[in-house]
């Protein structure tokens, strides 16, 4: 490799160092800090007071909701409140019984295990999880068919932190072992721009007010990306030489990414475009969707679909996605006759 590779990867390296150093940075420590989702942060507040006096674990949780919205960083809190420490995975890496087990035994008394994407464990996965989270106990099988044995291993007191984005895909017996469940709705306004005063000071960044309106009206009502949105437009400030972020400059960074007034990228258009013109306004299904405009059906439903329904753009029915009135509208699609008469 030249010196010039060399250089540009050590370049990206650091670039993506310095994402997790400031993700990691803005990260809320407590509760105070972490704004927005006020009904989920009293319900925890109760359930660990009372544990602590109890001193006892903290029944396992279950957190779900579109992906952004704070599930890793309720962990994270939970954990610091109750003193222990947390250890982190996802589903997809949890390919084996075996790399579960190796996590498990690996935990101290009190310890957290925060499993994000936990719709993606396998079952058998799964199944080696319902005796530690009833019992404490792991369930080890040595040898094959007949002659096979079962090794009990005693676990220590834990508390599983479960998060997903489909709840709807977790067993009935795996939800039924999780003492508490939590739904994250969508932020409003309002605390999306605490968030961001808050980001902007912890960055450093001078910013006019209404310069952080015009980022939280594009934030698609998600922490995660609004905080992504501050960081982009203070580097465009910065190339700019400019020392005060102003709405001008924060709206002149959205044309340059591509994203619209509400937050709307290319993707979100073609998914309301091809519905609209394709399929006069729907229904139609997700994999047709996926084909068309070449995306992966995962990142529609989970990565677009929810923003586009939350602003009243595009229903689901039992036949499949359609367009709404106000969704043809925004991307300057005017609906037939025929077309208005069947959509939202």
């Amino acid at each position: 490799m030249s010196n010039q590779g060399l250089s540009d990867k050590k370049n990206i390296n650091t670039g993506q160092e310095d994402e997790k150093f400031l993700d990691l940075a803005l990260r809320p420590t407590n509760f105070n800090d972490y704004i927005g989702q006020d009904k989920v942060k009293r319900n925890l507040s109760i359930l660990i007071s009372a544990a602590s006096k109890r001193k006892d674990p903290l029944e396992h949780i279950l957190i779900h909701g579109p992906s952004g919205l704070g599930k890793t960083t309720l962990a994270y809190i939970i954990s610091r409140q109750m003193g222990s420490s947390l250890r982190i995975t996802s589903g997809a890496t949890l390919e084996k019984a075996g790399d579960l087990g190796s996590i498990l035994t690996g935990l101290n008394e009190g310890d957290f295990l925060f499993i994000d994407e936990v719709h993606r464990l396998n079952k058998l996965v799964e199944e080696t999880l319902y005796p530690a989270m009833e019992n404490y106990k792991l369930d080890i099988i040595i040898g094959k068919g007949n002659s096979a044995k079962t090794l009990q291993i005693q676990l220590p007191k834990f508390t599983l932190i479960a998060a997903t984005t489909k709840i709807s895909l977790l067993s009935s017996p795996f939800r039924s072992r999780f003492g508490v469940s939590y739904k994250l709705d969508f932020y409003n306004q309002s605390d999306i721009e605490k968030i961001l005063t808050r980001s902007a000071q912890l960055l450093s960044i001078k910013t006019e007010p209404e310069a952080l309106k015009v980022i939280a009206a594009a934030s698609r009502f998600t922490p995660r990306t609004a905080n992504k949105l501050l960081k982009r437009a203070r580097d465009y400030t910065q190339s700019e030489n400019k020392e005060v972020l102003t709405a001008s400059l924060a709206s002149q960074t959205l044309d340059l990414l591509e994203i619209d007034h509400i937050g709307l990228e290319a993707t979100d258009k073609k998914i309301l475009s091809s519905i609209a013109k394709n399929f006069n306004g729907g229904p139609v299904g997700l994999k047709t969707i996926a084909a068309l405009i070449a995306e992966d059906e995962n990142t529609i439903e989970d990565v677009y679909e929810p923003y586009l329904m939350q602003i009243g753009f595009l229903a689901r029915t039992t036949r499949g996605r359609v367009i709404t009135q106000e969704g043809a509208k925004h991307i300057g699609i005017k609906l037939s006759k025929d077309m208005q008469s069947t959509l939202v």
